[in-house]
């Protein structure tokens, strides 16, 4: 990778995930719909490791304890078991079918939270079967968002709840993805090169990007993030459709 396409990545990544430590998720997706156009679609989904464990920490220890564990197990211990077919086929698919199925289901939740807002209330078994899928989402394509957003969207109310368990949710998975990563030697000699270039400027840009959660709105946070995601999957279907 070029030192051009570096500064270029990591510039993009600095601007998205700005975005995600405000809005909760979308960092990813915007980032791999910018990105994908010069990287391979799995190796932007590896990096993405990096800034999204950024984003939870630094997140979640500069906000109001509002995370209650018992909640937060819950729903990392379904997404756990979703996860382990996930990884199955992260390792045995194609770059291009990887794409389509990356966009098709960013696509799907987008429309869910734009067109039908708040129409469906999430039940415990309704909850668990989309922990379980957002596992599987995280695994095989490093986003869990759409999913787990749809979840949380349709049990809590408040802004702040949404945020912050989404944000442990995407940390608490992203160490599980960190970990398999690791073991199966999928985080590259030239991928850890870039992270390690990245990690400085997207740790001052978060630490100060944190607080402009606080300037935005309960009714401006969901319609932003429904219509990201939203615009974010028909973007990388077309892209992928080339």
């Amino acid at each position: 990778m070029s030192a051009g396409l570096i500064i270029f990545l990591t510039v993009v990544c600095m601007l998205t995930y700005a975005f995600e430590i405000t809005f909760g998720l979308a960092g990813t997706i915007m980032m791999v719909t910018i990105m994908s156009y010069f990287i391979d679609a799995k190796t932007l989904v590896i990096y993405s490791l990096l800034p999204q464990m950024l984003v939870g920490v630094i997140a979640l220890a500069r906000s109001e304890r509002t995370v209650e564990l018992r909640f937060l197990g819950g729903m990392v211990g379904f997404a756990g078991l979703g996860s382990v077919a996930g990884f199955y086929v992260f390792y045995n698919i194609s770059s291009e079918l990887f794409q389509v199925l990356l966009a098709s289901v960013i696509t799907l939740a987008g429309a869910y939270l734009v067109f039908a807002p708040g129409k469906l209330k999430i039940g415990v078994i309704g909850g668990r079967m989309l922990d379980t899928v957002a596992g599987t989402s995280m695994a095989l394509f490093g986003i869990s968002g759409p999913i787990a957003m749809t979840r949380l969207v349709g049990t809590f109310d408040r802004k702040i709840l949404i945020r912050n368990y989404a944000l442990a949710f995407f940390l608490s998975m992203n160490l599980v993805r960190a970990v398999s990563y690791i073991g199966s030697g999928t985080i590259t000699g030239e991928i850890g090169k870039v992270m390690l270039i990245s990690a400085p400027f997207l740790i001052v840009t978060l630490w100060y990007a944190n607080h402009l959660h606080l300037r935005v709105n309960e009714m401006a946070f969901k319609r932003v993030v429904a219509w990201v995601i939203l615009l974010g999957g028909l973007s990388m279907l077309f892209a992928a459709s080339r």
